[in-house]
């Protein structure tokens, strides 16, 4: 049950700044152990990428490699393990087992594990050209949270954030968002489950299928949507060209409307560009380039 000693990613660090994160970083080894328990593993170092969990290979006692995975559960995240449920493997890591009390998940490990960056850009995205029709399952809201109210939350308080944020970059990118955010919704065409957070790093070199989706932040939408999050995959190359070619190459391979496509990759990009105080300067890039488009 020993592997854990305590080191926590530095990717994690920004959860010290509210006294929910703190109370959860603070839990952590006592999490990791009754966890370690609770399944009878043998542990290993937390894999270094972390955001708002924790990840840590591990071994079952009939000498299975697995994947014990502690959430900072969050509204992307919350449903996590069902999405897991309704893809059933079908593209995606199988949800092995969760330990509700402990918002834990037993996941298949993927081996070799390697990102999907790694394959290139032209690679990565025929990779997910395959990938995306496998996860578009039909699915409803609830249980999943809808694209249409999260389009209404990003509305609400898009303007307010960019004001509190020092108007960080041009008003004109914070306008096309807001009407893209208000004219796409009502119009949406069939309603699949989306992995809104499907970049390259996402995607994992696997054995049991040649690459596999992990970490889903599932919604509830049309198909263009889930289109965004490869659109600006920085991992197949971030410059203006790269980003039009995988729009334009997305779209037309899998028969999908461009402009709806376009937009609500800039309505999302804008959305989750303002980072705390400040912006993320790659997605205020990328969404320029996608209005110029």
């Amino acid at each position: 049950m020993s592997g854990f000693t305590g080191e926590i990613p530095s990717g994690l660090d920004w959860l010290k700044g509210s006294q929910r994160g703190r109370r959860w970083l603070e839990s952590l080894p006592e999490l990791v152990a009754d966890c370690g328990v609770h399944w009878r593993l043998r542990l290993s170092a937390p894999f270094p990428y972390a955001f708002t969990s924790l990840a840590l290979p591990a071994r079952r006692e009939d000498g299975s490699d697995v994947v014990l995975k502690l959430l900072f559960v969050d509204r992307e995240n919350e449903h996590e393990a069902l999405a897991l449920q309704h893809w059933g493997g079908d593209g995606a890591i199988h949800l092995l087992d969760q330990f509700p009390a402990r918002e834990a998940l037993l996941l298949e490990r993927c081996v070799p594990g390697t990102p999907l960056s790694s394959a290139g850009s032209e690679k990565g995205t025929e990779v997910m050209t395959g990938l995306l029709p496998r996860l578009w399952k039909p699915a409803t809201s609830p249980p999943f949270r809808s694209l249409a109210d999260e389009a209404a939350r990003w509305s609400t308080d898009l303007m307010a954030r960019w004001n509190t944020a020092g108007r960080p970059f041009k008003e004109r990118l914070v306008d096309a968002a807001l009407e893209a955010l208000r004219s796409l919704p009502s119009s949406q065409g069939e309603q699949v489950l989306l992995h809104q957070d499907l970049h390259d790093a996402n995607v994992l070199a696997a054995e049991r299928q040649p690459w596999l989706a992990i970490d889903p932040k599932p919604l509830v939408g049309e198909r263009e949507f889930g289109l965004a999050p490869i659109v600006r995959s920085t991992g197949f190359g971030q410059d203006r060209k790269q980003v039009q070619r995988r729009l334009d190459r997305l779209t037309s391979e899998l028969g999908l409307d461009r402009e709806r496509a376009r937009l609500w990759c800039l309505a999302q990009t804008v959305a989750w560009s303002i980072d705390g105080g400040g912006s993320l300067q790659h997605h205020v890039a990328i969404a320029e380039w996608l209005l110029e488009l």
